[in-house]
């Protein structure tokens, strides 16, 4: 067995004991890479079908081809599609894009805030509608206590301090110096009631690691991932008035894994083009409130 097998035994496991054991479970889907190849490693766990539903939050500010993409594909694979939104903070102008607040309070509003109250069941989740092609209010308003979540440990360095299975206290914040240890391979999966959990089938995968994966299983993912003519692609995906393109002329999955073995991006941060990460608190500082 090597080790993208190895991998991805110990993720579908993951998958099966977070379905058994949380009931009200889902799934974010940012429609990056990373949740994609989550998503592909879900239809194998479960033959084909994806037994809870997919979450994304919408923030207005995504790449058009993003949604595009999301949509097509929730189509083609009959997916339990659900999107959530902070139309209140967007209603209002306040972010970033509208000049009136920072980059990280805009991502605290239109993500973190988004992402909380849509699990939450208190704000509206709007469900794809599979027969009209078209989203709708969802009329279940129960919360989701379980979710999976597809970060890498060796993304971003607030993310190499998460466990496989991850607790929050009942707003959702993270006490990054309070996790249960995770040693052979044993997970803690009995919380008391109340307490939200974030599971991380992928926390050991590389970026090389995904790529691979991409390369082997042959998965669709977005052509934002490839340079299209412009010597640019995007490395790392988000809202376009924050998300940047890296230099590169890879114009496929075999290219750009050429690109990481060659060590092209070995001093250059996967998040580099995501301007928020730079910002005073950074990823950190809006993980502990929630965020992905």
């Amino acid at each position: 067995m090597d080790q993208l097998a190895k991998l991805e035994a110990q993720s579908i496991y993951i998958l099966r004991e977070a379905y058994r054991d949380f009931k009200q479970l889902c799934m974010l889907w940012s429609i990056g890479k990373d949740s994609t190849v989550l998503l592909w490693l879900t239809r194998k766990a479960f033959f084909g079908h994806v037994p809870i539903p997919l979450v994304h939050v919408d923030t207005s500010y995504k790449i058009p081809e993003m949604i595009e993409y999301r949509d097509k594909l929730a189509l083609k694979w009959k997916l339990n599609m659900i999107y959530g939104q902070n139309k209140q903070a967007l209603a209002s102008k306040e972010t970033y894009p509208d000049g009136n607040i920072d980059r990280i309070s805009c991502c605290k509003n239109l993500k973190s805030e988004a992402l909380k109250h849509t699990l939450s069941g208190e704000w509206p989740r709007y469900r794809l509608n599979h027969e009209r092609q078209a989203y709708e209010e969802d009329s279940n308003k129960e919360p989701y206590t379980g979710v999976i979540v597809g970060v890498r440990s060796d993304e971003e360095g607030s993310r190499s301090k998460e466990r496989y299975f991850s607790p929050r206290d009942k707003q959702n914040d993270w006490d990054v110096g309070d996790q249960p240890p995770e040693l052979w391979d044993q997970f803690k999966t009995d919380f008391a009631p109340g307490t939200h959990v974030r599971i991380h089938p992928l926390l050991d995968w590389t970026e090389l690691n995904i790529w691979e994966y991409i390369q082997r299983e042959n998965i669709p993912i977005t052509s934002l991932y490839f340079d299209r003519g412009e010597g640019k692609r995007y490395r790392s995906l988000g809202c376009f008035p924050c998300t940047f393109p890296v230099e590169s002329t890879a114009k496929n999955v075999d290219e750009i894994i050429e690109e990481l073995r060659s060590g092209k991006f070995k001093n250059i941060a996967e998040r580099s083009g995501r301007a928020q990460d730079k910002e005073d608190g950074g990823l950190e500082t809006l993980r502990v409130q929630g965020y992905m």
